[in-house]
């Protein structure tokens, strides 16, 4: 690879940790934001929830943006606004100044992404090329989560959560440097923003997630649960009319006309619904369960990271030889396996080590299986038009399904926890249902990229598009 790409797929990476580290670091540290910033449990999800949501939502708009301003200009003004935010998070005096301070890190967030996918599509084409940038991307994606669980508790053991936040800073400045050295402009397009598209799949998504959330703190009875829940549907309803029938929408509905990408922003969703859960429930075991620090608790996922990036440097090989069907249905399979045997764990109140340590690893390595396939498939066949839409479908699929399969999760915790003050088997009890539903959503994935696997009745017409794909399946 040229000293030129390594720069720029460096720049991408480095885009992509700092975003994604910026969902989970918060996690480890909520214990102590609530105490500094006086905040309720519940309030204390949209720590999350507030940066995620505004992230999944505004990514289709921020693709989209990429396409009209040029990837350079969107990248920039994506990691400047990070930066800032990060900033403004950082010396957040109110719990009302931090969640607004964290929504605009989201849309911040929203622009850089897919500008940063984009330009990885766009400059390495080569199939040899391309197949070893994904897997780097794509591992970035996966173990960014478990790398934030360690930072975002080492800074709130041993400094303070902030500094999670002000983190971001220096190395936005280095990013905004290096983006105006080393990346080319891509020329600005003409056309109209979908700004009724955007604002409908953002209020949809927040309506479904704040309804679930509703729901786990009050009960599925109350109306504040039904309203927004219903809302979200009919939102999101309304989207996918908008988007028929836009002249420039942010999602082309022919995106999912091949099976394949469809397979894989469904199946990505589906994975990190029960992935991500994972990275919440289990610090709560730790913590709660077997007295772990917050530092602790996030070192404890260093097998699952550790696994996951050793993956990056096999995956390549394992999808020339078995193909990519192959490999994601035994990545996931041994995910599920492996989740549904640490919710055992964690009922039996059974110590770290060594039978979680041993899961985590087997999960990381389920996992690190999984995302640069499913990643590869979500960008099979797109046309250079489509670029930046289909890389805004991948991190969708991937923000929006951690907000979702959380808020439905906790709803799941809540309802078997059973009390206020739940004793130690009782919180055991909850968070192993919890995890259990984590691996619900892992074999819905599987089912997901099965279904869509299968091969056509008909014949396809042309050969070009096995040409593609054929260093994938």
């Amino acid at each position: 690879m040229h000293h030129s790409k390594w720069i720029l797929l460096t720049i991408i990476i480095a885009c992509q940790l700092i975003v994604v580290l910026d969902a989970s670091i918060m996690i480890t540290a909520v214990s102590e934001i609530g105490r500094t910033l006086h905040m309720s449990t519940t309030s204390l999800t949209w720590v999350h929830n507030s940066y995620i949501l505004a992230f999944g939502g505004f990514l289709l708009l921020g693709a989209r943006t990429g396409d009209l301003w040029g990837r350079r200009k969107t990248l920039s003004a994506g990691i400047g606004l990070f930066s800032l935010t990060s900033l403004l998070a950082g010396l957040a005096p109110t719990a009302e100044f931090l969640l607004v301070s964290r929504a605009c890190q989201g849309l911040a967030a929203a622009l850089a992404t897919p500008a940063a996918l984009a330009l990885l599509s766009a400059s390495f084409v080569e199939a040899k090329e391309r197949t070893r940038a994904i897997a780097m991307y794509s591992a970035v994606s996966a173990a960014g989560g478990s790398i934030g669980l360690i930072l975002g508790g080492f800074f709130t053991d041993f400094i303070s959560w902030r500094v999670g936040m002000f983190i971001n800073v220096p190395i936005g400045i280095v990013l905004l440097y290096l983006v105006q050295r080393f990346v080319q402009n891509t020329e600005p397009r003409t056309g109209r923003f979908d700004l009724w598209g955007a604002m409908t799949s953002v209020m949809g998504m927040t309506s479904l997630v704040y309804g679930l959330v509703q729901a786990a703190e009050g009960g599925w009875e109350r109306t504040a649960a039904w309203i927004p829940l219903a809302a979200g549907i009919i939102l999101l309803a309304a989207f996918v009319l908008i988007e028929a029938r836009a002249a420039e929408p942010i999602v082309p509905l022919r995106l999912f006309t091949s099976r394949h990408r469809s397979g894989a922003y469904l199946g990505r969703f589906l994975i990190v619904s029960g992935n991500f859960s994972l990275f919440f429930f289990v610090p709560q075991y730790l913590q709660s369960v077997l007295g772990f620090s917050s530092f602790e608790a996030g070192l404890a996922f260093l097998p699952f990271t550790g696994a996951q990036f050793g993956m990056m440097y096999l995956i390549q090989g394992l999808v020339h030889r078995f193909g990519t069907i192959k490999v994601l249905t035994a990545g996931l399979l041994l995910a599920s396996l492996g989740t549904l045997w640490l919710s055992k764990i964690i009922l039996a109140q059974a110590p770290f080590f060594p039978h979680m340590f041993i899961l985590l690893a087997m999960m990381g390595i389920g996992s690190g299986m999984v995302f640069q396939p499913l990643t590869a498939l979500g960008l099979t066949d797109v046309d250079a038009r489509d670029a930046g839409a289909a890389s805004g479908l991948i991190n969708v699929a991937h923000q929006s399904g951690s907000s979702f399969g959380l808020a439905v999760l906790i709803t799941v915790f809540e309802a078997a926890v059973g009390s206020d003050q739940p004793s130690t088997l009782q919180l055991a009890e909850a968070l192993s249902s919890s995890v259990l539903g984590s691996v619900v959503f892992i074999i819905l994935a599987l089912a997901a990229v099965l279904l869509c696997s299968l091969p056509s009745r008909r014949p396809a017409r042309t050969q070009a598009p096995k040409k593609q794909i054929s260093g994938f399946l």
